[in-house]
């Protein structure tokens, strides 16, 4: 039977006692009903599960014993970095989410001229927030020890000049110069760069090829945002990582 994994954004040491953080707490005592006595498994994106047992629960919230640690080493051998156009609500949801279950190891948002999401300091905050907690409930349910990188959203002419200069770039072009079967990736780690609903604009496509992109073709066919990047993350991976 599998336990049930939480993750917590704190540091965790077997033979100590730790007070659930609410939205945990609240899972496992009124969503799982959980009881005194339960065992579960605690994370903290260390690269460790930490058994822990369930030792009071109450209004006041819920207390866990950890009671062992195990190394997790399910991370792809490939460094994956998905340069996404942000995507309105739901679709960016998902995009994080399965992203972190195929294996990305880092999201870039970026916005770019045809970004229709428009995001002040205080919406900043709290979407990046939001998205933090879909890669933890990502993470939760596909059982990583590590949580992805996830960046402040940023313009697209300085994201894609700032990511791994060792790795190799790559755009979703249907007409793009190499395809999965000819691409190289030489030094175990990519960078996918995905538009936002309009797709790059003229100007985008040129701040890509001056950063070092190149156009990768996974058919003749336009995929909406929230398919070509785990499109290609699925792909890359199936020829360079771990799938």
């Amino acid at each position: 039977m599998r336990l049930t994994r939480c993750h917590v954004d704190t540091g965790l040491t077997v033979g100590t006692s730790i007070a659930l953080p609410d939205t945990a707490a609240n899972h496992v005592a009124r969503v799982l009903r959980m009881r005194e006595g339960d065992g579960c498994v605690l994370f903290n994106g260390d690269g460790h599960d930490y058994d822990a047992r369930i030792t009071a629960i109450s209004k006041r919230g819920v207390l866990a014993d950890i009671v062992g640690v195990r190394a997790i080493d399910n991370e792809s051998p490939l460094h994956v970095t998905l340069l996404q156009g942000i995507a309105r609500g739901e679709k960016m949801d998902l995009i994080l989410q399965k992203a972190t279950e195929l294996g990305v190891a880092a999201v870039v948002p970026v916005m770019a001229e045809r970004t229709e999401v428009k995001l002040d300091a205080e919406r900043t905050e709290k979407r990046v927030a939001h998205w933090r907690s879909v890669i933890a409930s990502a993470c939760e349910q596909s059982g990583r020890a590590r949580l992805p990188t996830l960046s402040a959203p940023a313009a697209l002419v300085d994201a894609a000049s700032a990511v791994d200069t060792g790795a190799m770039r790559l755009t979703l072009d249907p007409v793009g110069e190499v395809s999965l079967a000819t691409v190289q990736v030489t030094r175990g780690a990519v960078v996918v760069a995905i538009g936002p609903e309009g797709g790059w604009s003229p100007r985008d496509r040129d701040i890509l090829s001056a950063a070092g992109f190149t156009g990768l073709r996974l058919g003749p066919r336009i995929l909406r945002t929230e398919t070509a990047g785990l499109a290609a993350i699925a792909a890359l991976q199936s020829r360079f990582g771990d799938l």
